[in-house]
């Protein structure tokens, strides 16, 4: 997907953040602010963006979105249950409507093993207090295209949830 295609997918899903009066913050670990970045040069960003925070280092987690060390110990810092719990610490940080969390395995250096290789990637979300969605993908190519595929996946989640206004309601 090009540049301008991801544009247009942040462009789509910043409309509808509008639209539906919501806002939205992120916790950021894989990514380390690439989606809070993507998302803030849409038009009107300050209208739906609240902030982000990048947690790169597994302390950050712990010591300020409050992930218990036994959680990373036992699941891993790029986790299902740890890209849960750093959403759910980001509630406490940053007022929002959507509280997104983003972890995983864009490069090898981290818990990669054969179930759970590189590329590996989860998200997170929050709707108004309550949990939204959970999702562990597999994406392909370098570093910073499993990135770029991760900051799309979430516009393009984004777009189609807010298309069904069952869950914002």
């Amino acid at each position: 997907m090009s540049n301008s295609e991801m544009k247009q997918l942040i462009e789509t899903a910043a409309k509808l953040l509008i639209r539906s009066n919501l806002t939205l913050a992120f916790a950021e670990s894989a990514t380390a602010g690439k989606a809070s970045a993507a998302f803030s040069l849409a038009c009107d960003a300050g209208r739906f963006l609240q902030g982000g925070f990048v947690c790169y280092n597994a302390k950050l987690k712990s010591d300020v979105l409050h992930v218990k060390q036994e959680m990373l110990d036992k699941f891993s810092p790029e986790s299902t249950e740890v890209t849960d719990a750093i959403t759910r610490g980001l509630t406490g940080l940053i007022p929002a409507d959507i509280h997104i969390g983003i972890t995983g395995l864009p490069c090898p250096g981290g818990s990669e093993t054969p179930e759970k290789p590189v590329g590996t990637m989860f998200i997170s979300a929050i709707l108004k207090g309550e949990h939204w969605f959970s999702e562990r993908l597999l994406f392909h190519g370098s570093h910073e295209q499993i990135v770029e595929q991760t900051v799309m996946h979430v516009a393009t989640k984004l777009i189609n949830s807010l298309h069904n206004p069952a869950p914002v309601i």
